[in-house]
């Protein structure tokens, strides 16, 4: 898939800069700026020694900086090393962003320039775009899919020479969302406890996050799914009693992501779960959920839990209701 490309990507990028090999420019754009921030960090403090680092990088912010500076601290030439580094950050806030082009099409071979445009891609129609896919390593990340980001933090885990069980990942990422540096932050928290272990479990999760692994936002919908009343409202009150575990503002969202994605599953008869995944949006284990609940839900329930979400989002803001607490509407 594309993502799995784009982070293969980003993994041989830094596995070149290991080994010593490298382009003349690298540009790095896109809505995922954790992939982003990931380069920009090995770059910034594994390229160069400490020692060749003193006198050979730079690093420019795109607001304070002009084009110029930039282009200027480009052409310069290393000192007492091979290679001089110039990181290039928040590019997107750099005026005259496509001054850039003359000296990206004739680059310093002794410079390595990183630039990192966040949160958008570059028009492919402009001149400055044809200029970047001919002659600099140029790689766009996108947000990660919903029901991408399974694999998605799997692949980051096992990259750090470690396993995690499918129900602690489950856990994280349910209750976490899709941001992957809050995953990565959470799970970095795991890994400087791990002791000499190699594999991140839901014990590890609950002990060093404070997710439990009985009473959380994965295990609610699971139970939801399968009409378990009593379990559901059990989980609830663990919710009222600790509201760290699960806020109606965290619990909304996860419901009305699966029950929109169960709603289309009623659909999409005779599609394969994979086939479903992409459809829906809902990873694995969602897919699986929903084929659950729709043993135990109609299209015309389904359409009214929905419609029911969305009215206990406005009132959880205040909509049409000044005086019911969190806890309450979580219950009601």
């Amino acid at each position: 898939g594309v993502l799995r490309y784009f982070m293969s990507n980003s993994v041989k990028i830094i596995n070149d800069w290991k080994k010593g090999v490298f382009s003349p420019v690298y540009w790095f754009e896109g809505d995922e700026s954790y992939f982003i921030d990931q380069l920009l960090d090995y770059a910034e403090h594994k390229i160069l020694s400490e020692t060749e680092a003193s006198f050979n990088l730079t690093i420019h912010y795109g607001k304070d900086s002009t084009w110029q500076e930039v282009v200027n601290s480009c052409m310069k030439y290393p000192m007492f090393a091979e290679r001089q580094l110039v990181i290039l950050k928040e590019a997107q806030q750099l005026k005259e962003l496509d001054m850039l082009e003359n000296y990206i099409s004739k680059p310093l071979s002794s410079t390595i320039f990183i630039v990192a445009h966040k949160h958008k891609k570059i028009d492919g129609r402009t001149k400055l775009s044809k200029v970047l896919k001919k002659y600099t390593v140029h790689l766009n990340f996108e947000k990660v899919k919903e029901h991408r980001l399974f694999e998605v933090v799997h692949d980051q885990i096992l990259s750090k020479g470690l396993t995690v069980t499918d129900k602690a990942l489950l856990m994280l990422i349910e209750n976490i969302g899709s941001d992957l540096s809050r995953i990565n932050n959470e799970l970095e928290k795991i890994i400087i406890n791990l002791g000499g272990k190699k594999e991140i479990t839901e014990g590890l999760v609950e002990e060093f996050i404070g997710i439990s692994k009985d009473y959380n936002v994965f295990e609610l919908k699971a139970s939801l799914a399968a009409k378990n009343i009593p379990k559901s409202l059990k989980i609830i009150q663990y919710f009222i009693a600790n509201p760290k575990s699960g806020s109606i503002h965290s619990v909304i969202p996860v419901l009305y992501s699966f029950f929109s994605g169960t709603l289309l599953v009623t659909q999409l008869k005779g599609m394969s779960p994979k086939e479903m995944e992409a459809e829906t949006g809902l990873n694995y284990y969602g897919v699986k959920d929903a084929l659950q609940a729709i043993r135990h839900y109609n299209v015309e329930q389904l359409e009214k839990i929905i419609i029911l979400l969305h009215h206990f989002n406005l009132r959880s803001l205040g909509v049409g209701d000044t005086g019911s607490s969190d806890p309450a509407l979580l219950k009601e």
